[in-house]
């Protein structure tokens, strides 16, 4: 193994956003279990600190492979277009009009049934556009382009974790 490998190498799965959950969890167990510091306890100090770095990277590359929106953003970053959501806010007019209609919506909304179809609307768009996170990658491998994505998935989620504490509100 190899510190300055991909998360992708490190996983040995293919450079791409579709992924099986399954064989990433997988994966991560069985390099979990090769790179235990307790299985260099008889090798010395310095082995089970290497070990320990193991599995810290290990651990790092899992969070990001496991979370679409964290495997999307790596993605981009490896093919030289980092998402910078904290400096590029640039989002398509289109995009700019539904965010507004989803604030003025969750404002006005005063029962648990409409919060629920808020939440409804909102992770069939989080769906939608992982979607075309998906394409923009996988098939057009056009990066800048799923870096405007994410960062519109990132709203989305956003958004929707605004949505679900105002349920949970709502119902206590």
């Amino acid at each position: 193994m190899n510190l300055q490998s991909t998360d992708f190498e490190l996983f040995q799965l293919p450079v791409q956003f579709a992924q099986t959950r399954a064989v990433i969890d997988a994966r991560w167990k069985e390099l979990q279990r090769e790179a235990h510091p307790d299985k260099f306890a008889a090798q010395g100090a310095a082995a089970q600190r290497l070990a320990m770095q193991w599995s810290v990277r290990i651990n790092e590359a899992y969070q990001r492979l496991k979370d679409p929106l964290k495997r999307a953003s790596y993605l981009c970053e490896l093919h030289a277009a980092p998402i910078n959501a904290e400096n590029n806010t640039a989002m398509p007019p289109a995009f700019l009009i539904q965010q507004m209609e989803w604030r003025e919506a969750l404002e006005d909304a005063s029962s648990l049934a409409q919060l629920e179809a808020i939440a409804a609307e909102t992770s069939a768009a989080e769906q939608a556009q992982l979607a075309v996170i998906a394409h923009a990658l996988d098939v057009q491998q056009d990066h800048i382009k799923a870096a405007n994505d994410v960062r519109s998935l990132m709203f989305i989620q956003r958004f929707g974790t605004e949505v679900e504490a105002r349920i949970d509100q709502l119902a206590s």
